[in-house]
């Protein structure tokens, strides 16, 4: 932190702002704890030389860049005034944001207060809320529409959020139950040869489901609530022969689909459902010569009134930060090389 007795004189051609911070926020939930969120918008606003006295917060520099710092600590001070702290990722995705916004690369109004701020679902002393603008607009989308494709990389929330804004319809009485489902791809759906009893066949593939909800709700609850079919944790094949009322239906590792599959979970949907199919078109580990119904599904239904895509990307991945490089670094090298995951269609890794 740049503690000064005064801010230096802007330059010609130079712009000065200034920030105060109202006494009821301590400075430390603004520039974080060792000066660590200050360190974040420094780092990010280098044409930008940032003082602090007391609760006065000053800029001098570009005028886009001061401008920026200006409103980076608007949107700080709303988020704050709700009560959530800011976090150093909290900052980052604020900034991008406002880049965006600034660039001309955001097709949209929305504020990073506004995206910081929305509540899906409080559950065990910790709310779960979208952290970026894709993620935002994909659980608005969800309230909206009937049929909603979360498409995106790993880590991206796709799952997870739709799991929250499941949970959320069944505490507020819009869906009588839950239904998860998910391909057993791995196994091809067969799964008599793998040891133990049907449940243990198929509980690896589900596994990540369970994890979600206990996340979600009191894991005392979530047995009780299983047997008396409130929620139900089932492979893709189980949904055969359906039709499901009053639901909210998640089908997830929708990539691992075939296109009949993808068909016959479609027209499952009954009266006042929701589905939402969630999927990473990267990460096909069907058979060589299956299509993915994912990816065919964009084609047949994109634009049909009352289903959406939202289409999420590694600049909303909320995993640990490398995550995100390492998504950017396979598109990269896939894009270079005709590969797909780092490997031809055939299997076989390339090598130069």
């Amino acid at each position: 932190m740049t503690q000064t007795p005064t801010a230096r004189t802007p330059a010609q051609g130079q712009a000065r702002a200034q920030f105060t911070v109202p006494a009821q926020h301590p400075m430390v939930t603004v520039l974080g704890s060792g000066d660590s969120l200050l360190r974040v918008i420094e780092k990010a606003f280098p044409a930008a030389d940032i003082h602090v006295r007391g609760n006065e917060i000053s800029a001098v520099g570009d005028g886009r860049e001061v401008a920026l710092v200006q409103r980076l600590f608007d949107e700080m001070m709303l988020v704050l005034r709700t009560g959530q702290p800011m976090t150093e990722d909290a900052v980052e995705r604020s900034i991008a944001m406002l880049r965006a916004s600034e660039n001309g690369t955001s097709d949209g109004q929305e504020t990073p207060a506004e995206v910081l701020t929305q509540n899906i679902l409080s559950s065990r002393g910790r709310t779960i809320r979208p952290k970026t603008l894709n993620q935002k607009r994909y659980v608005d989308a969800i309230d909206k529409h009937t049929i909603v494709f979360g498409i995106g990389p790993a880590g991206t929330g796709k799952t997870y959020l739709a799991m929250a804004k499941a949970v959320q319809a069944l505490q507020s009485k819009q869906v009588n139950r839950i239904i998860l489902t998910r391909p057993a791809v791995e196994a091809g759906e067969r799964l008599g040869f793998l040891p133990g009893t049907l449940y243990e066949k198929i509980d690896p593939y589900l596994r990540p489901l369970y994890d979600a909800l206990h996340d979600m709700l009191d894991p005392d609850s979530i047995p009780r609530l299983m047997a008396a079919g409130t929620i139900e944790v089932a492979p893709l094949a189980y949904m055969r022969g359906r039709t499901l009322n009053d639901a909210f239906i998640i089908l997830d590792e929708a990539q691992n689909t075939s296109p009949e599959q993808m068909k016959m979970f479609l027209t499952r949907l009954g009266f006042d459902s929701k589905i939402v199919i969630t999927g990473d078109v990267t990460q096909v580990d069907l058979p060589n010569g299956t299509k993915s119904g994912l990816r065919q599904v964009q084609d047949i239904l994109e634009g049909l009134d009352d289903v959406h895509f939202s289409r999420l990307s590694s600049q909303d991945v909320v995993r640990h930060r490398l995550v995100g490089r390492i998504v950017d670094a396979y598109e990269k090298y896939d894009s270079e090389n005709g590969t797909e995951n780092g490997t031809h269609k055939g299997g076989r890794t390339k090598r130069k």
